[in-house]
């Protein structure tokens, strides 16, 4: 016991602040930065390379298609496209993620009536449509000490009867599309839709394929987009506490 203390005492508050800026990792690539007075007419080169077409030419970029590889921002000569470290990226509209260049338009809370409902206690049904369990694993970080979920009133439940709403991940594959309406069904009314990672946004690498719906938006109403290839707990948590009316993280 006293082994335990002494290392619990060691490591300190482990808890990240919801206010201060958070520390990311170097090698951290966040929202895309798009400077179109730099793009050379005729220019195709940020296109040709991105595996899901989510680039084209302007640039425009569509960041629930993005799977943040970095290939278009190695590819432009140009450094048209780069990336930053800012982690807010969730929106309320599937057509926010089309960048233009111009600011993201972040994540709006819910109406007063569903803020009343959920503001203080949001409970959360995952399901894993045909992930690759990437995204699956970064929700999971959240329920830890670091990031520790549960402060903010938001718990990840193991029965959708006991949820308000449903977390998706993955294409929403043939297999899961059945079960995933099922679950969605068996949510009480009013409930909620978010959308995590590039997968259930849009299809990820399995875009347009017929063995997958390219994404929630297709079957089911979604409430909150979060893109990435998975996105960072940051990013997701971010997503949440604007949705429920709450400052962001950072």
């Amino acid at each position: 016991m006293l082994k335990i203390l002494t290392e619990r005492f060691r490591q300190g508050h482990r808890t990240l602040s919801d206010q201060a800026p958070p520390s990311l990792p170097s090698g951290y690539q966040g929202l895309p930065v798009l400077s179109s007075e730099r793009c050379e007419e005729g220019c195709t080169s940020c296109a040709e390379v991105c595996p899901t077409g989510a680039v084209s030419p302007g640039p425009l970029l569509d960041l629930g298609a993005c799977l943040f590889c970095g290939e278009c921002a190695r590819a432009c000569p140009e450094g048209a496209i780069s990336f930053g470290k800012d982690h807010r990226m969730a929106v309320r509209s599937r057509s926010d993620l089309v960048l233009t260049g111009q600011e993201l338009k972040l994540a709006e809370a819910l109406e007063a009536r569903s803020r009343q409902l959920f503001g203080r206690s949001l409970k959360l049904r995952q399901v894993s449509a045909g992930g690759c369990n990437a995204c699956e694993a970064e929700i999971n970080v959240l329920s830890t000490v670091v990031f520790d979920l549960g402060r903010f009133g938001v718990q990840v439940v193991a029965s959708p009867r006991h949820a308000d709403g449903l977390i998706v991940t993955g294409p929403v594959s043939q297999n899961m599309r059945e079960a995933l309406l099922k679950t969605y069904q068996a949510v009480p009314e009013p409930r909620l839709v978010i959308a995590v990672g590039a997968c259930a946004t849009a299809g990820g690498p399995y875009r347009d394929h017929p063995e997958v719906e390219s994404g929630v938006g297709g079957i089911l109403p979604v409430d909150l987009f979060i893109p990435g290839c998975p996105p960072h707990p940051l990013t997701i948590l971010d997503g949440l506490l604007r949705l429920l009316g709450r400052r962001g993280v950072g």
